[in-house]
């Protein structure tokens, strides 16, 4: 006697692997979101031992909340010149602890309501030029051949061309708004980034796991941003932080000759109107020093936090601590 097994019916799957699926792949989430909490608790420990690095940051801190708060700080109207409270062109006094500028506005005021112009000029243009770089220097390292000598050799002439001069040409002949100068600065300072990318892109793709990675079929689009990607934003990130203070220079420049948005008040524009002014054969000091000062602090902090950046993520550069 044989007894035969019913038939399977294929319409009715095991639940067990489907309802198993869900906890394996909240569990590999959460592994996953716990490495990130402890590479980054890692990396603020290692940031912490760079006494530079961390009187650099705390100089940002304090500007960026004095830009933030600056409508409670120093009032709404402190760029107003119809509402002047002094007299043009007033020494410091306790009023006035920086002077006056030529239309009677509080200096100290017009200060902190620059540092959001630069601020978010610096930013935005180091955000835009290293993504440029970022996708030019991975796309070049990438694909090779011909691609990569045309690319590149657009990049050396970027390079080798100077980037004020180019940033000026662009915004002469664009108008003269906040994005006009963002664009000019992002578009004009890339090449470095694209060539350390790029190097780094090379160094990574020649690893064995790149090469099991296109064997199992992963395409250009997966290599680069699953496997490439992520390799170099340590590179990345630290190139932001060095870009920054550039950036921000290279705006003040751009606004101390006239080249800037006339409705905003920024450091660079700051030192135009002293300029105009008069205030260096006056020897009206107060006019001039604290916006020059203000742009070398914050350059100066930027630096110091991309240089700790840098010697975090990149040991072998020995800096000093």
């Amino acid at each position: 006697m044989t007894t035969e097994s019913a038939p399977t019916d294929p319409t009715q799957a095991d639940p067990v692997p489907a309802a198993a699926a869900v906890p394996a792949a909240k569990s590999a989430r959460s592994l996953a979101w716990t490495r990130r909490r402890h590479s980054a608790a890692r990396f603020w420990r290692e940031c912490r031992t760079h006494r530079a690095g961390l009187v650099g940051l705390a100089v940002l801190v304090l500007i960026a909340l004095a830009a933030v708060f600056a409508p409670l700080l120093v009032g709404s109207d402190a760029q107003s010149v119809t509402g002047a409270p002094g007299d043009p062109m007033e020494s410091p006094s306790a009023e006035f602890p920086l002077g006056t500028d030529q239309f009677g506005r509080d200096l100290l005021g017009l200060l902190v309501w620059g540092a959001r112009m630069s601020l978010t000029v610096g930013l935005l243009a180091a955000v835009l030029s290293v993504a440029i770089g970022t996708l030019v220097g991975i796309t070049a390292g990438h694909f090779k051949g011909w691609y990569a000598t045309v690319i590149m050799r657009i990049t050396d002439w970027f390079l080798v061309m100077p980037t004020l001069v180019l940033a000026i040409a662009l915004a002469a002949v664009m108008s003269g708004t906040i994005w006009t100068i963002i664009l000019a600065i992002g578009v004009t300072t890339w090449p470095t980034t694209a060539r350390l990318v790029r190097a780094q892109t090379l160094a990574v793709e020649s690893r064995p796991y790149i090469e099991r990675a296109q064997a199992l079929g992963g395409g250009h689009g997966h290599i680069m941003a699953r496997h490439v990607l992520p390799n170099v934003m340590p590179l990345v990130l630290a190139q932001t932080t060095l870009v920054i203070s550039g950036a921000i220079l290279t705006e003040a420049t751009l606004a101390f000759l006239g080249l800037g948005d006339p409705t905003s008040v920024s450091w660079g524009g700051l030192l135009q109107d002293a300029r105009e002014a008069g205030a260096v054969s006056a020897g009206h000091w107060w006019y001039l020093a604290p916006p020059g000062l203000a742009i070398a602090v914050v350059a100066l902090a930027f630096t110091l936090c991309g240089r700790a950046v840098e010697s975090v993520l990149n040991p072998r550069l020995g800096a000093s601590r």
